[in-house]
Parts: structure tokens; C-alpha cells; sequence
């Protein structure tokens, strides 16, 4: 076989198929004008810029010095399916068995086994367009069929009930809530959650990621578990305890579903990693001071951006009061997100993600992270300013006409 002939069996199957996730891409260009020389404002990526507590960081240090280096059970420690179960009691009231928890690599790793042991070839899964990058490809990873549902800015980009029941059928097999809301920052309000319930009824699973929870900066984020016992919880310890290179999710199973799940990580995965696990509990137990000091800095960042924008003439019609992004409707100047926002980065040195990255519904929106320092956002915010200025000035030059 020719060298061209091994390469084309290397990357044959799903992963042609797969789009770009185009945060990553404009982040990769960013990183390379800055080994140019070049001042880049970073608000395209969604990860917590402050470290690990250190609470947590201590708990992990003496799981290693008591040599928590070993496989653990498929499930995951039963003393952090305890902490989880307990945790979610407090913040919910809501019970949950310790039995229907898994830890799994990231919350990543746990969407990606629930639709592994969920999905046959062809069922369909229904999500809010726009939506998270990844979901279509968990989805089809699998020979699953994301159907996507339009949503609308002035609606807070919540499933919309009437789009909802037109797209159920008889091979809808789930349904994918994600609030507070990835790139949208926006929370589906309990009554929606309850008609959602009501309306796909208990054919259809609801998948509610849950991994901005806790980073909410008006009332609370409620869990589809308040609603639907039979749903499935998916979280982890990235975004609220700051804990992204640690690798550590979970999911809250039916009990009907925790079988299929465990073998599956038993033969994909063996198990969770072990010291870790217990650096989330301390994260559980004790890290609530922590928590709620990033958290008000996070808002005091959202009240900046959503500021700016305005002053900008750039208004956000639903306030996002979840995670840490704003989805800016930045229609009266492209037709062409994509292509703005590498504009946006070359021009005026800030990293923005394009909508498009989430769907086609966000054809003509940005996503800025506010995950970043109030002098770093303050000065993104100036140029981004500057740039939708000269945009603005250009649209109203009147050029002269073109000669025959």
C-alpha cells in the first residue's frame, strides 16, 4: 500500500466529517500573532481564568502521598458518589442515590457514554440551535441524528415548545438541555423545564448538562431532576471549582441506565482517575468560599461587558445572568460571522469565537468570554469599540460611482 493510500485510511470515517470547533482555531491564530509580537485580548475562550483552590489542591497532594495512584471502581470512589449525591440534595432538594452516579474523564466523557448507551443508529436528539459546539458530534459519534430546533434571542434562546413538538416522533430517543447556557449565558426558566417535561413525556430522555451550575448571577439554576426523576444529570467540576485540567465529571443516572454505563467505562475508560476524586470532594466540601468570591467576580465582569455593549449600540435583548459568555447580535455588520471575527482578531487584536461555531442559528452573533481580568475585558471592550466605530463610519461613506 502507498503512503497516500495509508493516509487515507487513517483519517477515514466520522472524523472527516466532523466540522472545525472554530474557538479553537481562532484561539490557535491568536497564539500565532502573539509569537509575532502582537497584543491579543483573549475573550473567545470558555475557561476559568483563576487557579484551582487551594483547599483542593491540597486534598489532591495528600491523595498522592497516601499513594491514591490506582484504578478505582468503574463507578468512582462511592465516597465522591456520596459527595455528589449529597451536594446535589443540598442545592436541589432533591434525592439521589449514590448508585445512580458515575465519575467519568470530564463532563465531556459522561455525555459521551449516556449517548453511547442511549443512541442506536438513527435516533434523533433534539437541541436548541444555536447550542454547545460538540453536542452534534456526541451525537453522531454514535449513528445518532442531532435535529435542531430554532430558538429565539428575544425568548433568552429557550426551547421553544411549538418547534419542540413539531420535530418529536417515533425516533426522537433524547433531548438536550443545556442552562445556564453555552454560548448564550442565558437560564431556561423552571416553567419552561416543567413543560418540557410534560411535553416529550417519558419516551424521550432529557439530557440536561448542568456544567455552569452554580455560576449564576440572578436566583438559581434549577435541575431538570426537580422535574423528571428519570432524566439524566450531566456535570463536573470544570467550570465552577476552576478545576478544567483536572478532567473530572459525572453524570446522575435512572437507575435502568447505570448498567449500560458502567460496562461501557469499563471497557473504554477502566475507570475515573484516582486522586483526583478525592480533590473533588474537597472542592464539594469546602471550597463554598472560593466558589462564591469567583463567582461575584464573574459578575462584576458581566455587568462590564453588557455595559460596553450598550454603549457600543450593541444590546443584548435577555440578559444572560448564567456562566460567563454574551451572545451579541453583531447582524447590521456581516453576513459573514466567520469570517468578522478573524477579522475582529487581525484588525483590532481581539479573540472573539464566531457564532456559526454553535449551530447556523448563530449566523450573525459573537460569543465574548468574560473569563478573563477587568483590565483585560476593559481593553477589549476599547477596541472592540474602535472597530463597530469604523464599521459604523464605513457604511456611511458614499463612494463614488464605479466608471462603465
Amino acid at each position: 500500500m502507498t503512503d497516500a493510500g495509508r493516509d487515507r485510511m487513517m483519517v477515514s470515517g466520522r472524523a472527516t466529517q466532523m466540522p472545525p470547533f472554530l474557538v479553537m482555531e481562532v484561539l490557535e491564530r491568536a497564539a500565532a500573532l502573539q509569537r509575532q509580537g502582537r497584543s491579543i485580548i483573549h475573550l473567545e475562550v470558555g475557561e476559568p481564568d483563576f487557579d484551582t483552590p487551594s483547599v483542593v489542591v491540597e486534598a489532591a497532594l495528600r491523595a498522592l502521598r497516601d499513594g491514591r495512584t490506582h484504578y478505582t471502581h468503574s463507578l468512582g470512589h462511592p465516597e465522591l458518589r456520596e459527595a455528589i449525591a449529597a451536594w446535589h440534595h443540598t442545592q436541589y432538594g432533591v434525592e439521589v442515590s449514590p448508585d445512580c452516579v458515575v465519575v467519568t474523564m470530564g463532563s465531556s466523557g459522561a455525555m459521551l457514554l449516556v449517548f453511547a448507551a442511549l443512541l442506536d443508529p438513527g435516533a434523533q436528539v433534539l437541541l436548541t440551535d444555536p447550542h454547545y459546539a460538540c453536542y452534534p458530534n456526541f451525537v453522531s459519534a454514535f449513528g445518532g441524528v442531532p435535529v435542531r430546533t430554532a430558538v429565539r434571542e428575544e425568548d433568552g434562546f429557550q426551547f421553544d415548545l411549538e418547534a419542540v413538538e413539531k420535530h418529536l416522533g417515533p425516533r426522537t430517543k433524547a433531548l438536550v438541555l443545556n442552562s445556564p447556557a453555552n454560548p448564550t449565558g442565558t437560564v431556561t426558566h423552571p416553567d419552561r423545564m416543567r413543560q418540557l417535561v410534560e411535553l416529550v413525556g417519558e419516551q424521550v430522555v432529557i439530557v440536561s448538562d448542568e456544567i455552569y451550575h452554580g455560576l449564576v448571577y440572578r436566583g438559581r439554576a434549577h435541575s431538570i431532576r426537580e422535574y423528571a426523576p428519570q432524566s439524566v444529570v450531566i456535570n463536573g467540576f470544570s467550570k465552577l471549582f476552576a478545576m478544567t485540567g483536572w478532567r473530572l465529571g459525572y453524570a446522575i443516572l435512572p437507575q435502568w441506565l447505570v448498567r449500560p454505563v458502567q460496562k461501557l467505562q469499563q471497557n473504554l475508560f477502566i475507570s475515573p482517575p484516582d486522586f483526583p476524586q478525592f480533590a473533588a470532594i474537597a472542592a464539594l466540601q469546602e471550597a463554598d468560599a472560593d466558589v462564591e468570591r469567583m463567582r461575584r467576580c464573574y459578575d462584576e465582569r458581566r455587568q462590564l461587558v453588557l455595559q460596553r455593549l450598550k454603549g457600543m449600540g450593541l444590546n443584548v435583548l435577555t440578559e444572560p445572568v448564567g456562566a460567563f459568555y454574551v451572545f451579541v447580535n453583531v447582524q447590521r455588520y456581516t453576513d459573514n460571522v466567520h469570517e468578522l471575527a478573524f477579522q475582529i482578531l487581525e484588525e483590532a487584536g481581539v479573540a472573539v469565537t464566531p457564532g456559526v461555531d454553535f449551530g447556523p442559528g448563530g449566523e450573525g452573533y459573537i460569543r465574548i468570554s468574560y473569563a478573563n481580568s477587568l483590565t483585560n475585558i476593559e481593553e477589549g471592550m476599547n477596541r472592540l469599540e474602535t472597530f463597530f466605530a469604523s464599521r459604523a463610519l464605513l457604511s456611511t461613506v458614499d463612494y463614488p460611482p464605479t466608471a462603465p
